[in-house]
């Protein structure tokens, strides 16, 4: 057998590897979808230590889905089953703004950025679109039977 018929089987189990990996990545977004409650989300945290105290890192694709008292956060290209960030109800929405215009290039068109305050003071910036702010914030404000929520 001639020594490029082993360069061909090689690259085609690359490219069959590639091809599960997309596939992967196409069956995890649907079953992460499939149960509704689901939306486009980018992320922007604020860095914990290096670089300016306080600075932002950059924004991070991912999709938001409501599971109870909770906001489940998955990176958009992640392997991972499990959400990388859960966010609480009882955070509260301190700004509402548009992208800037570098921002602009790193989002989905027709997003929205705001700004939200964790219990433990943390920011957090999340672009979502129009529709699934409204539905954010109607799910932020809402509360429970039996528990009193002061809304500001």
């Amino acid at each position: 057998m001639p020594w490029w018929a082993d360069v061909i089987d090689i690259v085609g189990l690359i490219a069959l590897l590639v091809l599960a990996c997309f596939v992967y990545l196409f069956a995890r977004r649907f079953l992460l979808s499939r149960a509704g409650g689901t939306f486009e989300c980018s992320l922007r945290m604020r860095r914990k230590s290096g670089g300016a105290a306080g600075s932002l890192r950059g924004w991070t694709l991912g999709l938001g889905r409501y599971s109870g008292e909770d906001l489940q956060w998955f990176r958009m290209f992640s392997f991972s089953p499990r959400p990388r960030r859960v966010f609480n109800r009882s955070l509260e929405v301190v700004t509402r703004r548009s992208p800037h215009r570098a921002e602009s290039f790193s989002l989905y068109a027709g997003h929205v950025v705001v700004s939200v305050r964790l219990e433990d003071g943390q920011t957090v910036e999340m672009a979502m679109s129009q529709q699934a702010l409204t539905g954010f914030l109607a799910w932020t404000e809402a509360a429970p039977p039996g528990h009193d929520r002061l809304l500001s």
